[in-house]
This record gives structure tokens, sequence and C-alpha cells, in this order.
């Protein structure tokens, strides 16, 4: 039986070592070692050394798990343990000199989650849980917020790159979301954006577009720290829906819903 908190532990020191790699190396990007992977989309060389390292430093840990990596660096699809990875989920930002951006850990047993970390970087902060445990930041318990009303809520996004087939629903949510709400922020990280909601800086969450890597672990934070995620359509396919809702579970039905009545269009 795979001992969940020590795998946890072993998950974080690599995620930070990693991450100070990402860090050291951010003063070298420029754009000649900026690729293009589709509109808006872009990956540098330290995405993929970063996938590579995580990748090595996991497979000791559980040598019978696949991982299903952004870069592709491995395909191996494991029987039963599966590791969802993003080496560095804000990439734009990082190119920008900009924050927030994180590496993204989840572990997936079966269909579930049973594992997730979220570490932002530039603020050396490190979020995670396994399953049967709370939520941590840097060693802290963490919760969601008890923000009950949308009235009373900050909320987070994320804008759309690639796929604006709903750009004009997901701008009308945006601007009722303006008016009746405490207000919405964009950081550019939905690791991170999930990681806030798990720990209460963030009411709720709500983005399309989304692939399983930015995802898997933010969500499985904010069950573990007591919040509420599901698609747009109220049910349980937000890590390869490509759709996501998350917030506390006060306000959970009211942002469901005002979600829904804009984006179900």
């Amino acid at each position: 039986m795979i001992d969940l908190e020590s795998v946890c532990r072993q998950t974080q020191k690599i995620a930070i070592e990693v991450g100070s790699f990402i860090k050291e190396q951010q003063n070298k990007i420029n754009a000649n070692v900026i690729q293009n992977k589709g509109t808006h989309d872009f990956v540098t060389y330290v995405d993929k050394t970063s996938e590579a390292k995580i990748i090595e430093a996991l497979k000791p840990l559980i040598p019978e798990a696949g991982f299903i990596a952004e870069e592709g660096t491995e395909t191996t699809t494991g029987e039963k343990y599966n590791w969802i990875i993003d080496p560095l989920d804000g990439t734009t930002n990082y190119i920008h000199g900009f924050s927030p951006f994180a590496v993204s850990i989840a572990l997936k047993k079966d269909d579930k989650i049973v594992l997730g970390l979220v570490y932002e970087i530039s603020l050396n902060e490190c979020f995670y849980s396994w399953d049967g445990a709370p939520a941590y930041l840097n060693n802290k318990v963490i919760s969601v917020s008890e923000a009950n009303t949308l009235e009373t809520s900050l909320i987070g996004t994320g804008f759309p790159y690639h796929n604006f087939e709903q750009l004009d629903n997901y701008m009308e949510l945006l601007k009722y979301l303006c008016i009746n709400s405490q207000g919405v922020r964009r950081p550019g990280s939905a690791a991170t954006d999930l990681a806030y909601v798990a720990c209460g800086r963030f009411d709720a969450f709500y983005e399309y577009g989304l692939q399983s890597w930015d995802v898997a672990a933010g969500a499985f934070l904010v069950q573990q720290a007591g919040g509420k995620v599901c698609d747009f359509l109220g049910e349980s396919d937000y890590i390869f829906g490509q759709e996501i809702i998350a917030s506390n579970s006060l306000n959970f039905n009211e942002i469901k819903n005002c979600v829904q009545k804009f984006m179900l269009k």
C-alpha cells in the first residue's frame, strides 16, 4: 500500500527544487528560446527541461505510475496510478517577468485524484494535500473562505486564449460579475487560482478551455480545503472536460447558477 503522505512530502521537495531552477532561468528568457505551440500558447526550454526533471524524480516514488504531462516528455499510461503534471503553469506570465507561475502535480488513482500540489514559485508558496488529509500551505492547514453570497465574493477567472467560440457569453458573464461581486481578478495561472480558492484568497473561480494538468491538483486542493468543484453542467467532468467552477460550499450554488446562466446559453 502506498504511503500518500510520504509521497506527497517527497513531491514537495521535487516541486521546490524544480521551482528554483525555473526561477534561476527567468532572466535568460528571450525571443530566441520561446516557441509557439498554438495561438497565444507558448513554451520554452524551461517548461520542457522542468517537466523532464519532475518526471525523472517522480518515477522512483511509484514505479508503476504513468504520466499525463503538458509537454509530452513521458506518455506511458499506468494501469492504476498516473501523475498529471504542468511543469510551468503560467508560461506567458513567466516569459514577461510577471507573477504568478507555478508547478502543478497531481496523482490520479483509477479515476480519483488522491494527491495534489501547487507550488507558486514567486512567493515560495507550496499548497498540497493527499487523500484523507486537510489542505496545507507551507505546513499550515488552510480552508476555503466563508463568503456566502456572490455580492461578498472575490472571483478569479482566466481569459480564453484559443477557443473564442464562447467569448461573447464569457464577456456578458464578466460584466455581470463586475457589477454584482466584490470584483474579478485574472492572475494568469489556473493552478494558482484554484490554490487561492483553497486558502480563501478567492471565494470562487471559473474558466473554460483548460486542460487536465491546469486543474487536477488545484481542484483537489479546493475539495480538501472544504470547497466544491464542478463543470459548467454542475457535474464532475472538470478535470478532462475543459471547464471548471470552484468555490466554497456557502456560495457554490449561487456561483454555479450564475455561470450557467451565461455560459450554457
